[in-house]
């Protein structure tokens, strides 16, 4: 990790995201996912909705969600391969109107992990991988983070969200964070 970039994530700067109220405090990573056209893997839509250049010709749901101003910090795709929007000093837009135990606007102190899926079907041995991967890469760089402080868009927007959904594996998760 260099100035709060993964060196091994494909850098495509996201123009969604503004100075965290401190700098400092990053103590909380959210896991979401996301498929564009919903249901469908692979394509460039994820990068372009999130570089603001989604074509709402390309699909009758993008002319839903163009004006959409969000971004998160990492996309883990179906093969494992990381893609960087948003450095980690920085506040991506990614969990909305949301609360972790007792703070509100996760976007100020969490970091926003996107795994390319649906809720309705399992994610893939590569993302579980990279995913592990980079969660421990955050622990070592960002004291405030810890094993306990991961959560589910569904845990902190539970009115409004159920990503990553029942197919995620916490329990895979946690054992492959424990292993060396």
């Amino acid at each position: 990790m260099n100035h709060h970039l993964l060196l091994c994530a494909r850098q495509v700067p996201s123009p969604n995201h503004d100075a965290r109220p401190n700098p400092t405090d990053i103590s909380l990573v959210v896991i979401h996912c996301i498929s564009l056209p919903p249901g469908e893997f692979g394509g460039p839509h994820i990068d372009r909705l999130f570089c603001n250049q989604l074509n709402p010709d390309d699909h009758p749901f993008f002319a839903e969600i163009q004006t959409l101003r969000v971004s998160t910090h990492l996309l883990i795709n179906r093969e494992g391969d990381l893609s960087q929007y948003v450095a980690f000093d920085r506040r991506a837009w990614h969990a909305g109107i949301s609360r972790y135990q007792d703070r509100e606007r996760c976007n100020d102190f969490s970091i926003g992990i996107e795994l390319e899926g649906a809720v309705d079907c399992p994610y893939t041995d590569e993302q579980y991988l990279s995913l592990a991967t980079t969660i421990k890469a955050l622990l070592a760089n960002y004291p405030g983070l810890s094993h306990e402080r991961i959560a589910g868009h569904s845990d902190i927007a539970p009115d409004r969200k159920s990503d990553p959904g029942p197919f995620f594996d916490w329990r895979r998760l946690r054992q492959l964070l424990a292993g060396d």
